[in-house]
């Protein structure tokens, strides 16, 4: 949801950096012994990018003499890229990282387990990853009449902080800023969303067109990210909860009947091998206050566990204190039980 400072553990770590493809590449941490064949690939929120996501350093230490390494995807709307970017190209990138993980360890550290963790928005890619038609089907502007990438199936999968940006910048406008009121927000919302409608696309259609910094930045957005019409009203959704848009997965006012369209199309894909953990995070200040985490992921967890089989993971859990990101200098103890709960179901994947 929001950029965070470079955690300590990009300095003086060991690792192999990755060409997946031309335009995009993966870092692998190697620490302890790197003939690992299990591999934790990791996908940041939005303006993540090399481990900016703290806990990622708890996560790496804790698998040191494990049989798994973990491998931080810089997809192309990594960093500054999100405005500009959308979930089915993050989830085309994460299909040829699974590819090439195999291919790359399978040869010389034998057949292993791949699993799939999503920070934030990375949360929205793996619930795009799982249940979206494989392939995904092609946009109308930007592929040209080609379907994405054919996924491959994946061992498991992990969500953590899983929140809905809709309702975080309904939040903001509720409440209102030092600089601007709750009218002025509204207003400048309102206005946004229709300039956005209105000319989504320019160039006949061919190439977005982009937000003003100047809204932007004052409804929750860096003031240095530029986004685009479309991702905008992906991300802010107007029109759900009866109609949501690719990115309003998490919202809390989603009907059963529109879950169903999302988690209760897991099973139907066929991509998850194992099931599904969520790690919540309680004190998230993405979430606002009218949210019930615990009956929310209730919800996910009847939605997800369809066609005769439970795809939902026992460990699940709102994690008690947890701030977005754990990033919070109070967060030792919500990071030992993230790490305690993902160390444990990597375990189960591991000899399942």
């Amino acid at each position: 949801m929001e950029l965070k400072a470079l955690a300590n553990l990009a300095r003086g770590q060991p690792g192999i950096l990755h060409q997946i493809t031309s335009g995009l590449v993966s870092f692998e941490f190697t620490r302890g012994s790197p003939h690992k064949p299990n591999t934790l690939i990791f996908v940041g929120g939005l303006g993540d990018g090399l481990a900016s996501v703290e806990y990622l350093a708890d996560i790496v230490r804790a698998l040191t003499d494990t049989k798994w390494t973990v491998f931080n995807l810089i997809l192309s709307s990594s960093y500054g890229g999100w405005g500009m970017g959308r979930l089915g190209k993050d989830i085309d990138e994460i299909a040829q990282t699974v590819s090439y993980v195999r291919e790359y360890k399978t040869p010389v550290y034998g057949s292993g387990k791949v699993v799939v963790m999503g920070h934030s928005t990375g949360s929205q890619d793996v619930m795009h990853y799982l249940n979206c038609p494989n392939p995904r089907p092609a946009h109308p502007v930007f592929d040209k009449g080609c379907p994405g990438v054919v996924r491959p199936q994946i061992d498991g999968a992990i969500m953590q902080a899983p929140v809905s940006d809709r309702e975080g910048i309904l939040w903001v406008i509720k409440c209102g800023t030092k600089r601007d009121s709750p009218e002025t927000m509204r207003e400048l919302y309102n206005k946004a969303v229709a300039d956005a409608r209105e000319n989504t696309y320019e160039d006949d259609g061919n190439v977005d067109t982009v937000v003003p910094l100047s809204v932007t930045g004052r409804i929750g957005y860096p003031s240095t990210a530029p986004v685009s019409s479309r991702r905008f009203l992906s991300l802010v959704s107007p029109d759900s909860p009866g109609k949501p848009e690719e990115d309003d997965l998490f919202s809390s006012d989603l009907s059963d009947e529109q879950l169903g369209k999302t988690f209760g199309q897991v099973g139907k894909r066929g991509l998850l091998g194992h099931k599904l953990l969520v790690l919540y995070s309680g004190r998230d200040q993405s979430v606002p206050p009218w949210v019930n985490k615990e009956a929310l992921i209730k919800r996910w967890e009847n939605a997800i566990n369809t066609e005769g089989r439970e795809y939902w993971d026992r460990r699940s859990m709102v994690i008690p204190g947890a701030s977005h990101a754990l990033s919070d200098d109070d967060q030792a103890e919500p990071r030992r039980i993230l790490v305690e709960q993902v160390m444990s179901y990597l375990k189960d994947i591991e000899s399942s």
